[in-house]
């Protein structure tokens, strides 16, 4: 299974580079704090979904699944933070937020469509 072509690694492709983007406005002082949480956990949906993959059987790409669905959700407290303390618009806030959880229904759809096959066959 060649994971890049997946709708999920795409979209958590193209909402990773916009997580970069609005943390480029973030303050100087979250570079190390925030900034640098915030891009790594983004990061890590796609990251995930690749090694999963890489591993070669459903049982692990299902399981590197439910990581990403995990630093998706760290993502969204990452969001909610960053529009409390006034680092994001209301518009970059509402987009990225929605796309969060338009990424979780469709990584949970992958994991429950792997878990219709067998447990440890190879792709």
């Amino acid at each position: 299974m060649n994971v890049t072509e997946l709708d999920v690694y795409k979209l958590g492709f193209q909402f990773t580079l916009e997580i970069y983007k609005v943390t480029e406005k973030f303050p100087k002082s979250e570079l190390f704090g925030l900034t640098s949480q915030m891009r790594r956990a983004a990061t890590s949906i796609c990251a995930n979904l690749a090694e999963g993959s890489g591993r070669g059987t459903t049982n692990e790409l299902k399981r590197f699944c439910a990581l990403s669905k995990g630093t998706t959700e760290e993502v969204l407290f990452y969001l909610d933070l960053a529009k409390e303390l006034k680092y994001l618009t209301e518009e970059d806030y509402f987009k990225l937020s929605s796309n969060a959880k338009i990424i979780l229904k469709m990584l949970q759809s992958l994991i429950n469509s792997l878990s219709r096959r067998s447990k440890n066959t190879y792709y």
